[in-house]
C-alpha cells in the first residue's frame, strides 16, 4: 500500500479526548492535508516542527491546510507536548510502539546492539552515537549552524521578546543583535531555542518519553492534495533531519509559509 492507503486506514488515540479515531478523521474540507509522522513527543524534532507550525499557523490556515500529527508515546506525552508547544491537541495522535513508522518504512534509527544491555540501554547509546553523527547525517552540521547562525533564515526570536532558557538568566530578544543584526538567523538563536526544548524535556522526562525503547526511531512529512494524491514527502534520515530544508522547514508548502526569509 502507498503511504495515503496506510494513512487513511489507521486509527490512533486523539489526545483531545482520549478516543481511538483516524488519523484523517474532520480532514475532508481540507485543500491540502498535512500528515506529520513525529518521533518520541520529546524528541529534538518534535519539538521544533511543532514550533515552526506555530509560528506559520495564520498562513496555513489561509491556504486552507488541515494538519494531523502522529508521535510516539501516551496520552499524558501528547497533552504535555500540547501545553508546552501550543500544537492543538485535536490535531495530534498517539502510537506508543511507532506501528505506524513501520508500515511506512521509515528509518528506525541506529540499531548497534550489546548483548548484556537492555532494549532501552541499547536504545540510549544508539541515541548518543546518532547525535554524535554516526547512523545521522547531517545532524552535527545542523547543530552547528544553530550557534552559527543562518541568513538563509528567518529570524527566529522578536527584539521584544522575553527568552526563558534555563540555566541562562530571562533575557529579551534584542540581545541577538549583538550578534549581528536583525532579520534572519542570528549567531546562537536556535540553538537557544533548542536548549529551552531540551530544559522542558529534561525537566519532565517521564511524562515525554514513557518508553525508552523508541528513541531512534525518526518521523516523516507527507503531503496529501483533497484526493489523497501524494504531493510531497519526505523521509527524516538522522536527528535534526526534520526537513529537506532545515532553514525555512515549511518552504514546501509553497507561496504563504517562511516569507521574508533573509536580510
Amino acid at each position: 500500500m502507498d503511504a495515503y492507503a496506510i494513512i487513511k486506514q489507521t486509527q490512533r488515540q486523539r489526545v483531545s479526548d482520549g478516543a481511538i479515531a483516524p488519523i484523517l478523521s474532520d480532514c475532508e474540507s481540507a485543500t491540502r492535508q498535512l500528515v506529520l509522522v513525529w518521533p518520541q513527543l520529546g524528541d529534538f524534532d518534535s519539538l521544533e516542527y511543532a514550533w515552526w507550525l506555530q509560528r506559520e499557523a495564520e498562513q496555513l490556515q489561509a491556504q486552507n491546510i488541515t494538519i494531523r500529527a502522529v508521535g510516539i508515546g501516551d496520552r499524558d506525552s501528547g497533552q504535555k507536548f500540547c501545553d508546552y508547544t501550543g500544537f492543538p491537541a485535536g490535531c495530534l495522535l498517539i502510537d506508543p510502539t511507532a506501528e505506524l513508522h513501520r508500515q511506512l518504512g521509515l528509518y528506525s534509527g541506529l540499531s548497534l546492539k550489546v548483548p548484556s544491555l537492555s532494549s532501552a540501554q541499547n536504545a540510549w547509546m544508539n541515541l548518543m552515537l546518532m547525535c554524535a553523527g554516526i547512523g545521522s547525517p547531517g545532524t552535527l552540521a545542523e547543530v552547528f549552524r544553530g550557534y552559527r547562525g543562518d541568513r538563509q533564515a528567518p529570524q527566529l526570536i522578536d527584539d521584544e521578546e522575553v527568552v526563558q532558557a534555563k540555566p541562562l538568566p530571562p533575557f529579551k530578544g534584542s540581545f541577538f543583535k549583538l550578534a549581528g543584526g536583525t532579520g534572519f538567523q542570528r549567531p546562537f538563536e536556535l540553538a537557544t531555542l533548542r536548549l529551552r526544548n531540551m530544559t522542558e524535556v529534561l525537566s519532565h522526562w517521564k511524562t515525554y518519553v514513557p518508553d525508552a525503547a523508541y528513541m531512534t526511531q525518526r518521523g516523516g512529512t507527507f503531503l496529501f492534495d483533497a484526493q489523497g494524491e501524494l504531493l510531497y514527502e519526505h523521509r527524516d534520515r538522522g536527528i535534526l533531519g526534520f526537513a529537506e530544508d532545515m532553514s525555512n522547514p515549511l518552504s514546501f508548502l509553497g507561496d504563504g509559509s517562511c516569507l521574508n526569509v533573509g536580510s
